[in-house]
């Protein structure tokens, strides 16, 4: 009895934990005659990059700028950018004390003029009207917003991050980080007042964090601006990581375990215990000739159709993923295990051909 209670307890955690904070769509092409500068920092993106650049083109609501960031590409990043006509900044050295992607961030802000920024990774696409619709939520929030992106996913090993990207739709959709002081914001795509911006002074503020965008979050808190989180459904997409499973495992376990410790406890709880809930249900591989068989199958049933409802709203995942939804609490469990080494063991974290040290002391 005791197993079908864990397992049920942890599935209702999920849907207390999941919002459809999603978008409004919006079609309006003059929002107050506000000038957005997107501001986009580039590492060896050129397979990422035309994707993005084709989707703003094609916006319902047109920028006032597009400011490529190259942050040391070795590939045609900067070509493929200054073929479509948007403006090009070579990245300057890495001084003392930053992280590549705040520096790069911060070299594209000097070069701004607008009076509203869009900053958006290289891997994200957008649908004709997500501009619109991503200016309209923030002028209604009165504040700073992100979107999580809609994951597209093609190869098998992308689909391996299903229970990774839930665990990240619930960590910044929970409606317990609504009032936590150290509320994140979602890097892939986020959306800033300058004056807002400015007021924190940026970046800079957050310079030597390897997760600068959590600890961006908290400093508009703190200046008292509004922080909202919402989904990317339909508007607000990306393909995360189509180089390879190494690139997967570096880009997942960053940020694994640091990411923890700005969330409220009121959101690590029902997380533990979903997981947990889950974890139990996969059990029924192992004791698969045993009295428990029953009870674990419709747990792992539960979590399964569960998993096929919110992946309607995290990305596209197949079937065979969220059927065999072991496989990714596997890789799930071999992130946690790899980050956890990272940043106990080792003190710094690799990405991008980068080792960052925790606590943003050096990028090489």
């Amino acid at each position: 009895m005791w197993i079908i209670i864990v397992m049920l307890v942890g599935c209702l955690s999920g849907f207390f934990l999941f919002r459809k904070n999603t978008l409004v769509v919006s079609h309006e092409r003059n929002l107050g005659e506000r000038k957005l500068s997107i501001i986009i920092p580039a590492r060896n993106e050129q397979y990422n990059l035309p994707h993005l650049l084709d989707s703003l083109r094609s916006q319902t609501f047109q920028p006032f700028e597009i400011i490529v960031v190259d942050d040391f590409s070795d590939d045609r990043t900067k070509e493929i950018a200054e073929s479509y006509g948007v403006q090009v900044i070579a990245n300057s050295s890495l001084p003392q004390g930053w992280t590549g992607k705040s520096w790069a961030i911060w070299n594209g802000y000097l070069h701004a003029s607008g009076d509203v920024f869009a900053f958006l990774d290289a891997d994200i696409r957008l649908a004709p009207n997500a501009l619109s619709s991503l200016m309209k939520a923030r002028e209604t929030s009165k504040g700073v917003i992100s979107a999580v992106p809609f994951h597209h996913t093609e190869k098998l090993y992308e689909k391996l991050a299903l229970i990774m990207n839930m665990l990240g739709i619930f960590a910044f959709t929970s409606v317990f980080e609504r009032r936590n002081p150290r509320k994140g914001l979602y890097g892939s795509c986020i959306l800033a007042l300058r004056e807002d911006y400015e007021k924190i002074n940026g970046h800079e503020s957050v310079k030597s964090e390897v997760l600068d965008d959590l600890f961006l979050g908290s400093k508009f808190i703190e200046a008292g601006i509004p922080v909202t989180n919402y989904i990317g459904y339909g508007f607000v997409s990306f393909r995360m990581y189509p180089q390879g499973i190494r690139s997967e495992i570096e880009g997942f376990s960053k940020g694994a375990i640091l990411s923890t410790s700005t969330l409220s406890t009121g959101t690590i709880v029902p997380i533990a215990v979903w997981v947990v809930g889950l974890l139990v249900s996969e059990s029924v591989f192992v004791f698969a000739n045993t009295s428990w068989v029953v009870p674990l199958l419709i747990g792992y049933l539960m979590y399964m159709l569960q998993l096929f409802y919110f992946i309607k709203y995290a990305g596209v995942f197949g079937f065979v993923i969220p059927i065999l939804h072991i496989v990714a609490s596997l890789f799930f469990i071999v992130i946690m295990l790899y980050s956890l080494y990272q940043v106990v063991v080792l003190g710094q974290v690799r990405w991008k051909g980068r080792h960052i040290e925790v606590g943003g002391k050096r990028d090489r």
